[in-house]
């Protein structure tokens, strides 16, 4: 390959690019990036960097040298607007083509909005940095939906003095997730602080002083910040013969199309770990399968190897530390196998089928939570890694009923 294209210039795009140097590629490589800003990471914009604690430089993902290194073709403040895979060439917003022999697509997602409504989302810089200007103490923020953004959000705007009201459709906040008693766990720690948690609450529409809710009603408000999920950045591609169906659609070695790979946020691949197919918005993961797919693309086909990591997602909110190994969604079960719920210090671990398949922890030091991303990746079922010969004691991998006995539930999955 003479010529290589990247377009994305995030964490999974510049992962990629990295990766194709130092995999000894020494062609032509194009990194295309929609926003002018050099590489920067994004889960400190819901923490530090809404809460003043870094500044913007400390966001940078590499030094102006590191990437004067790469080599690269680079084209910021630029967006893809369109692929032709018969020609092998991407059409950019300024009118320009770049042909390629290879192609990352690493585009990401972008913030799922309400109709007509110019409220905060939080996915960029800019998003982070007008927020904190607003917020200050004595200001009335309104977060809407209680996903783990939205969540980091209420818990930074709620340290630094504002008067936050957090709302939620489900009954339960991330209860199809991680399960509804870990849901109510970790809803506790808002309500506990002093923000006005409310659930069931579906919002219609931001006003100008607020959010109108379903069935009338209103929520006063200076602020106003949505974080509803977010939507693959895939319209570009709409023409291009891709599968774009919730994201761009690979095989398990990220292998979109012949010589098109994706990676990050936007790709959607089949995992052989878990059996299913995935899309994964976390930083971590980002990263990992951005170096996967230039080690693909690069590689013979048959020394390709399949993408089959064992997901990792971290979350700060408030005094609470949550890390996740795995697949929690779609879980049949989930065990506290150490700690209580109600302490807000645990590892719950989750079932799907006889498998153990995730795993989440708060405010336990990592190693609680290593063995269990062992057993994860091991496929290690369900009766063996979790209940003990007793059959109804929670224990971790490796020790036997007169282990460490988990002290909360064992129950459904959401």
């Amino acid at each position: 390959m003479r010529r290589i294209l990247v377009v994305g210039a995030s964490a999974a795009g510049l992962a990629a690019a990295e990766t194709l140097r130092r995999e000894g590629y020494e062609g032509t490589l194009t990194l295309v990036g929609d926003e002018p800003h050099v590489p920067y990471d994004r889960p400190p914009l819901s923490k530090q960097l809404l809460a003043s604690e870094w500044d913007v430089d400390r966001l940078a993902l590499r030094t102006p040298a590191d990437l004067a290194g790469l080599d690269l073709d680079w084209r910021p403040g630029t967006a893809a607007t369109g692929l032709d895979l018969t020609e092998r060439e991407v059409r950019l917003a300024d009118g320009s083509t770049v042909p390629y022999d290879g192609l990352v697509v690493a585009t990401g997602v972008r913030p799922r909005r309400l109709p007509r409504t110019d409220a905060h989302v939080l996915r960029t810089l800019e998003d982070a940095l007008t927020l904190r200007d607003r917020l200050a103490p004595g200001r009335r923020l309104v977060v809407v939906g209680a996903g783990f953004l939205g969540a980091e959000a209420a818990a930074v705007a709620w340290r630094l003095g504002a008067r936050v009201t957090l709302l939620e459709p489900a009954p339960v906040p991330l209860a199809h997730a991680v399960g509804t008693e870990v849901g109510a766990a970790l809803a506790r720690a808002h309500r506990d602080h002093g923000v006005d948690l409310r659930t069931g609450v579906t919002v219609t529409e931001v006003t100008e002083g607020g959010v109108r809710l379903a069935g009338g009603g209103t929520v006063e408000a200076d602020e106003v910040l949505v974080a509803v999920g977010s939507v693959p950045n895939t319209e570009w591609l709409a023409d291009s013969g891709l599968d774009v169906r919730d994201g761009v659609v690979c095989d398990a070695y990220c292998e979109a199309a012949p010589n098109v790979y994706a990676a990050g946020d936007v790709a959607r691949w089949y995992n052989p770990l878990f059996g299913t197919s995935m899309r994964i918005e976390h930083r971590t993961h980002a990263a990992e399968q951005g170096m996967a797919a230039a080690r693909n693309l690069l590689a013979r086909p048959e020394a390709r190897k399949p993408f089959a990591p064992v997901p990792y997602f971290w979350s700060d909110q408030y005094d609470m530390k949550v890390r996740a190994y795995g697949h929690l969604r779609g879980h049949d079960e989930v065990a506290v196998v150490d700690g209580d719920l109600g302490e807000r210090r645990f590892v719950a671990v989750y079932r799907t089928g006889d498998r153990v398949t995730g795993a989440l922890a708060v405010g336990v030091p990592p190693k609680a939570i290593r063995q269990w991303r062992q057993a994860i990746a091991a496929g290690a079922a369900w009766h063996e890694a979790v209940r003990g010969p007793r059959g109804h004691e929670a224990v971790g991998p490796g020790h036997d009923a007169a282990g460490t006995v988990g002290r909360g539930f064992v129950g459904g999955g959401a």
